[in-house]
């Protein structure tokens, strides 16, 4: 088991250290307090376990203080790491330990949290199949992606993942390409259609011709451009160490004044044991866990609890359209129908026909007929052969639901009366050899998008909003005008979003909310990505924020959790920061021995903790929609 004896090996033990002394420190605690309590032992031997945590967790924690003390890195953990010296030479051995815990315990879980840039690789590398089914002659033969030459002729049997760029030469059917392109609907695919890895075949067996080697095609693009990503993450400050740089030179300067006027070390110990940052290193996590804790009850799942802090510095946001502003499925939106028949009737002889159609729109056709109120009469001799589009009788009437080309190619009576060619997808009815309408259909937005974008700048303050979609630019442009953003790009690849991203974040803190794994590069540069939905598990790894229902109402959450935990937070920290500055002075004066300062800096530590738990508590206000 070389796996698991890699785990205890020595370099890998002193790389997850974090994990290691805060777990020492747990039980030890845990048996200090049994022997005190529990065994009544003597000191010498109550305080053994307490002694161990100090040399074995403390001195690598001092280690690490140190070399930031040498970069002139002041944050609260530095005063942590004083406090711990502090607590032996008062033979503090309990706070000492605790301090122990708390600084281990909050960098073990923040490199968990910087620990997703594997974890996003691996969703990637799991998602795509390991073997492709190629065929020569008469023989079919399971090969590694890597064998795959341009040329070859390989088969995608129904609802597997395709393992390479190609063309379609043999079979129909349809594949959701959503998540890599951006485009919202199902993709028909025949003879001749392109198609690319990663893409969800659909019902129906295809055999393409490779046009590309795997390690060339999309997916494996969309790989380098995430590993690239990762390894430019950005960097973000946490609110503790941005307190801490204010608080940490202040404690010591206080403590050192105490000492050269008075000449007293003993007032130096009292200044740092009152000046242990307990409210910077409980109150603060205990807030984040809380808010954690209630967006998970809220089906929000937050994975980076650096995010929580950053969203409500965030002044541009970036969303992705399909599945994100929209329900990424097609809608009927508008019936065109020639002169002489009625638009009810079209409805419901298309309708009646399209429920033994497979076809991706045939479920937005009967989701009208049926807000509509229809009654469906049967069908029969229905047909669907490739290329031809979807033929029956419906009520004794010749039915034929097929596309532009096909109907002008036919030169079916009443064709001249087409309309122009507009955004969205569409299909023609003919009706007894005569054209008789259009049906034309849109990635609808949800019904709370135009709400939700027109109250982020009132409520949230940002100042720009901007669709950032694969789609085309017609149908972007349409969402946009339709949920009121002004700025769009459309058309871009992965990398095309990367670099947007990228540049937006460099002027100001970014959201960036989408649903595909076209997705995931941009999300991860973003200062805070938020997925939408269980559509890909390669997303939800990028992702600092993962919505699970597929509903905008619930991102305006997570920004309420967020600034109220913030509030919270600071209110804790500051709090407690006040109270410890008000007890400095007391010692400093020597109105406080060292003893009183620890009873003293413990009352603020339970005043602050317990003011942080709000943060688990749901605010009355949790949505602006």
């Amino acid at each position: 088991m070389p796996r698991s004896r890699s785990w205890y090996s020595p370099s890998r033990l002193w790389h997850r250290k974090t994990i290691v002394i805060a777990a020492l420190s747990i039980a030890a605690i845990i048996s200090h307090l049994l022997l005190r309590f529990g065994f009544r032992s003597v000191p010498s031997v109550y305080h053994a376990p307490l002694l161990a945590t100090l040399i074995v967790g403390g001195l690598p924690l001092l280690y690490d203080l140190l070399r930031k003390l040498l970069r002139r890195e002041f944050g609260s953990d530095l005063l942590g790491g004083i406090s711990i010296v502090t607590s032996i030479v008062l033979d503090e051995y309990l706070a000492g330990s605790i301090i122990v815990l708390m600084l281990s315990g909050g960098e073990a879980l923040e490199n968990y949290a910087l620990r997703s840039a594997s974890s996003v690789l691996a969703a990637l590398a799991k998602r795509m199949p390991s073997i492709a089914h190629r065929v020569r002659g008469t023989e079919m033969v399971d090969v590694a992606l890597a064998e795959i030459a341009v040329g070859d002729t390989l088969v995608i049997h129904p609802h597997e993942i395709c393992p390479a760029d190609g063309v379609v030469i043999d079979g129909h059917g349809v594949m959701d390409e959503s998540y890599l392109t951006g485009e919202p609907f199902q993709t028909t695919k025949t003879s001749g259609s392109k198609v690319i890895s990663g893409a969800v075949n659909g019902d129906s067996a295809l055999t393409i011709r490779t046009t590309q080697l795997a390690a060339d095609s999309r997916y494996a693009k969309i790989m380098e451009v995430m590993r690239e990503s990762e390894s430019k993450r950005p960097q973000l400050q946490r609110l503790g160490d941005q307190l801490g740089a204010i608080y940490t030179p202040v404690a010591l300067a206080v403590a050192v004044a105490a000492w050269m006027m008075s000449g007293e070390s003993m007032r130096f110990l009292a200044v740092l044991v009152i000046a242990t940052p307990c409210p910077l290193l409980l109150a603060i996590p205990i807030a984040v866990i809380g808010s954690i804790s209630l967006c998970a009850r809220r089906a929000i799942i937050v994975k980076s609890p650096v995010v929580l802090e950053q969203i409500a510095g965030c002044r541009t946001a970036i969303f992705d359209k399909t599945g994100t502003l929209t329900y990424g499925e097609p809608t009927l939106t508008e019936q065109i129908v020639a002169p002489g028949f009625e638009q009810n009737e079209v409805l419901t002889l298309v309708a009646s026909l399209e429920r033994y159609s497979k076809h991706p729109l045939s479920r937005a056709i009967l989701a009208a007929a049926k807000a509509a109120g229809i009654k469906l009469p049967e069908a029969t001799e229905v047909g669907e052969q490739p290329g031809q589009g979807l033929r029956g009788i419906v009520s004794g009437r010749q039915l034929q639901i097929t596309s532009r080309n096909k109907l002008i190619a036919q030169k079916t009576a009443g064709a001249d009366q087409l309309p122009a060619v507009a955004g969205g997808l569409e299909c023609v009815v003919v009706i007894d050899q005569r054209y008789a309408g259009v049906l034309r259909f849109r990635d609808a937005p949800r019904a709370e998008s135009r709400s939700f974008i027109k109250h982020l700048g009132p409520k949230h303050q940002f100042q720009r909003v901007m669709i950032l979609s694969g789609d085309r630019e017609s149908e972007v442009r349409y969402l946009a005008e339709q949920v009121g953003i002004t700025e769009i790009h459309s058309q871009k690849s992965p990398e095309e979003k990367l670099a947007i991203v990228r540049q937006e974040t460099a002027l100001a803190k970014t959201l960036y909310v989408g649903d595909g794994i076209n997705d995931a590069p941009a999300m991860m540069a973003s200062t805070v990505g938020m997925a939408i939905g269980q559509n890909s598990d390669v997303t939800a790894e990028a992702a600092g924020v993962v919505v699970m229902d597929n509903s905008l109402e619930k991102v305006d959450e997570f920004m309420h959790i967020s600034r109220r935990m913030r509030i919270i937070a600071l209110q804790s920290a500051v709090g407690g920061m006040a109270l410890s500055v008000i007890g400095m002075i007391f010692a400093a004066t020597g109105h406080l021995n060292p003893v009183g300062g620890a009873i003293t800096q413990e009352i603020i530590d339970v005043l602050a903790v317990l003011n942080a738990l709000r943060a688990a508590l749901p605010p009355k206000v949790i949505h602006d929609l």
